[in-house]
C-alpha cells in the first residue's frame, strides 16, 4: 500500500516528506495507522549516525494509532484496536524471560539495524528500500510495520490516542526509571537532570512514588517552573554556580537517589557529587558525541559506595508498564499531556527547530 513518510536522507539535513510503499504485515506483524509519533532525541542522534543505521531511513519510535491489519499467526491486536508502539525484542532470551525485554539480547539487531530480523526491510521509496523497523516500528509515517510484541492494546476509550506515543519510549524511560530501575521508596530524595520530556516523567514518577525531595536541575527557566509545578520541591539553575552545593545545602548529606538525563560528562560528573553515602545514579543520556567518554572518579566510587546503574526503557515490561501509566493519567496522576505540543508530521522539520530551542517540551507528530 502507499503511505506518506517523513524520510532521513543524510546527518544533519532536514527530513523529507515522501511518498512511500509499504508492505502487507507479514506473520507476526501488525500494520498501524499512525495517530501520533513524539519526536525523541534517540530519532536525531540516529539521523546524525550515532546510531549507525543506513540511510536513507524511516524512524520514528513513539507511534500509537489504529490497528488496520495484522498478518498470520497475530492473536494479541485486531484490526480497529488503538495501540502504543514500543521497542523491539525477542521474547525468548533469559532477560525477556524476566519480564525485562528493554535488556533483550537482540535489542542492537532488532531496534537499530534498519530492518526485520532477516535483513529485509517492509519500506520502499522512490530510490529503493528504505531502511525500517526502527524500534520495531519506523513511526515517522502515516502507517507503520510493528511487530505483535512490541504493540501494546489500549482499552481506555476516553483517553486521546495520538498522545500516547510517548509512553513507548521517553515518558516510561522517565517514570520507570524512578518507579521501577531506582524503585524510589516512599520518604526518599532524588536530584533529577534535565527537565526535558525524560526527566519531568520522571518528575511524576517520583510523586507517585512519594519522595519527600524532588530536586530538579534545568538551565531553561520555563522548565524549571513546570518542573515544580508537576511536584518538585526545588529547582535548581545550573548556570547560578556549583551544583552539587546548591543540591547540598538542600541535603547536607546529598540525595539518595540521582537521576541523569543529558549523557554529558560534566552533568554526571555533578550528579555523582551530588550522593549520599551509598547513593544511587541512574543513567539514561545519551553522551552528546561519539567520541565522548565519560570521566568518573573512581576513588569516590569506591570510597562512597556509589552504585550506578545504566537503564534502558525504564525496565519497562510493556504489556504491564504502559497500561498502568495510562491509568495513572487518566486519575490525574501522571499529567503527560501538559508536556506535549502537537505539529503536523510535514513540519517535522520545524518540530525539531522548536524542541531545540526549547519552546516545547515534547513534540508529537500528527500525520
Amino acid at each position: 500500500m502507499e503511505s506518506m513518510a517523513a524520510v532521513a536522507r543524510e546527518p544533519h539535513g532536514p527530513f523529507s516528506m515522501e511518498a512511500i510503499e509499504i508492505e502487507a504485515p507479514r506473520a507476526g506483524e501488525v500494520l498501524v495507522r499512525i495517530a501520533g509519533v513524539g519526536l525523541c532525541h534517540t530519532d536525531l542522534v540516529a539521523r546524525d549516525q550515532f546510531i549507525p543505521i543506513p540511510l536513507p531511513a524511516v524512524l520514528g519510535h513513539e507511534g500509537a494509532g489504529v490497528v488496520e491489519a495484522v498478518g498470520a499467526g497475530v492473536t494479541k491486536v485486531k484490526p480497529g484496536d488503538r495501540v502504543v508502539l514500543g521497542f523491539s525484542s525477542c521474547g525468548h532470551c533469559p532477560r525477556c524471560q524476566e519480564h525485562l525485554p528493554s535488556y533483550c539480547r537482540e535489542f542492537p539487531v532488532l531496534n537499530y539495524a534498519g530492518a526485520r530480523a532477516d535483513g529485509t526491510t517492509g519500506l520502499c521509496g522512490k530510490d529503493g528500500a528504505l531502511s525500517a523497523h526502527f524500534f520495531g516500528q519506523s513511526s515517522f509515517a502515516a502507517h507503520a510495520l510493528a511487530q505483535e510484541r512490541n504493540v501494546v492494546k489500549i482499552d481506555a476509550e476516553d483517553v486521546p490516542i495520538e498522545l500516547l506515543g510517548p509512553l513507548g519510549c521517553g515518558f516510561q524511560t522517565g517514570a520507570g526509571g524512578v518507579m521501577r530501575s531506582l524503585a524510589c521508596p516512599a520518604g526518599s530524595s532524588i536530584a533529577i537532570f534535565g527537565a526535558g520530556p525524560v526527566g519531568l516523567a520522571a518528575v511524576m514518577g517520583a510523586v507517585i512514588r512519594q519522595c519527600a525531595t524532588i530536586i530538579v536541575v534545568e538551565p531553561m527557566a520555563g522548565r524549571r517552573e513546570l518542573a515544580l509545578s508537576l511536584g518538585a520541591t526545588h529547582a535548581i539553575d545550573p548556570a547560578e554556580g556549583d551544583v552539587p552545593a546548591a543540591i547540598r545545602a538542600i541535603l547536607s548529606d546529598g540525595v539518595e537517589f540521582a537521576f541523569e538525563t543529558s549523557g554529558r560528562e560534566a552533568v554526571v560528573e555533578a550528579a555523582l557529587a551530588s550522593l549520599a553515602s551509598h547513593g544511587l545514579l541512574g543513567l539514561v543520556g545519551i553522551p552528546p558525541r561519539p567520541d565522548s567518554s565519560l570521566s568518573i572518579n573512581l576513588a569516590a566510587l569506591i570510597t562512597y559506595g556509589h552504585r550506578i546503574h545504566g537503564i534502558i526503557e525504564g525496565d519497562s515490561d510493556l504489556d504491564g508498564f504502559i497500561p498502568e501509566l495510562v491509568e495513572l493519567y487518566r486519575a490525574g496522576r501522571f499529567p503527560f499531556d501538559r508536556l506535549i505540543r502537537t505539529f503536523p508530521l510535514a513540519d517535522i522539520n520545524e518540530a525539531v527547530a522548536a524542541q531545540a530551542r526549547g519552546d516545547c517540551v515534547k513534540a508529537v507528530l500528527i500525520p
